[in-house]
């Protein structure tokens, strides 16, 4: 056994409230952490900035344009053989765009206290929290 670096994935996902309910899609089938929901977000590719990546994935993912707010959580989570960095951004959907389930398994608007219902992947867990006001 050596000194391997584990691998870092840095990722964005948007944090989108409309009347008291917040965005939340599930990983399709084929995906890594598979039917687990979470934040709309992804990947951030070389050469792109935080928002960039977030606007891209939003568009992908969704099928919407994203107005990205401010930075309001950052955490780092260690898997089993990688590692992911995670920044979470407020955003708004834009005005006359309707998010679809383009490139996940399905979206769902529910309020913050049904997150327990819904898994989500370990590096999620405390952004629920936060949003719930919660400390492990």
């Amino acid at each position: 056994m050596g000194n391997e670096a584990t691998p870092l994935i840095r990722l964005v996902a948007a944090v989108i409230e409309r009347d008291g309910r917040y965005l939340i899609t599930q990983r399709r089938p084929s995906a890594v952490l598979p039917g687990l929901w979470e934040f709309p977000g992804g990947r951030v590719e070389e050469g792109e900035t935080d928002e960039e990546a977030l606007r891209r994935e939003l568009r992908e993912r969704l099928g919407a344009e994203v107005l990205v707010k401010a930075r309001m959580a950052h955490r780092v989570h260690r898997y089993d053989g990688y590692s992911v960095d995670l920044n979470l951004f407020h955003a708004d959907i834009a005005p006359g765009q309707e998010p679809q389930a383009v490139r996940v398994a399905e979206l769902r608007w529910v309020p913050s206290n049904e997150f327990e219902k819904y898994p989500f992947p370990a590096a999620d867990q405390a952004t629920t929290d936060l949003l719930l006001g919660f400390r492990r």
